[in-house]
């Protein structure tokens, strides 16, 4: 089974170690730049993005992170993880690792008293429609010609989207029972590697 390591400088990579770890995989936490070794993918939690940019600059994880998103290693943003893999961000963000070919507005929503749950159509996961965390999200506003929007709110803002063995979300798959999309990183994103 895979070994994926959860970005765990800060935000909820205990979730998506947990999930990882229930469906047979390895997940170590990755703090320090050997921790990347061995790797078969990786996944950014959600958290706060402008903390977590910091830490991995002083962790000495910004470079050789954008250097692995950017060469084709699989990586899985959740939340702030997407506006951390995004190349375009709004005025409120400083880019990071600008691999995915994605425009990201953070906080779309509003603050956290904004936040909410919606069962989500995803045609890659099948039925039933994914139930959704959405917690201070942001939304991808646009979207390059090798990005594959997987999933949409009603109004038609994408919230998640896949470019080769990228993965972006905008909500909380690791605070669901659901793990069909930690099973579709790792069966069509991480496996395709």
């Amino acid at each position: 089974m895979a070994t994926i390591g959860v970005l765990a400088l800060q935000g909820d990579f205990r979730e998506h170690r947990e999930v990882i770890e229930r469906l047979g995989g390895t997940a170590p936490e990755v703090r320090h730049l050997q921790d990347l070794a061995g790797l078969d993918g990786l996944i950014i939690p959600g958290g706060e993005s402008t903390a977590i940019v910091r830490l991995m600059a002083s962790s000495h994880l910004l470079e050789p992170l954008r250097e692995l998103a950017g060469g084709g290693f699989p990586v899985w943003g959740t939340c702030a993880g997407m506006i951390l893999l995004a190349k375009r961000l709004d005025a409120t963000g400083i880019p990071a690792l600008e691999a995915m070919d994605i425009g990201v507005r953070r906080n779309a929503f509003g603050r956290q008293v904004d936040s909410f749950e919606v069962d989500l159509r995803v045609p890659v996961l099948g039925d039933p429609p994914f139930h959704a965390v959405f917690i201070r999200a942001p939304v991808i506003e646009a979207v390059g010609p090798e990005v594959e929007v997987l999933a949409r709110l009603a109004d038609g803002t994408p919230v998640a989207a896949r470019q080769g063995r990228l993965l972006a979300t905008a909500f909380h798959p690791e605070l669901t029972p659901d793990s069909r999309f930690h099973r579709f990183f790792l069966d069509h994103v991480v496996r395709r590697a």
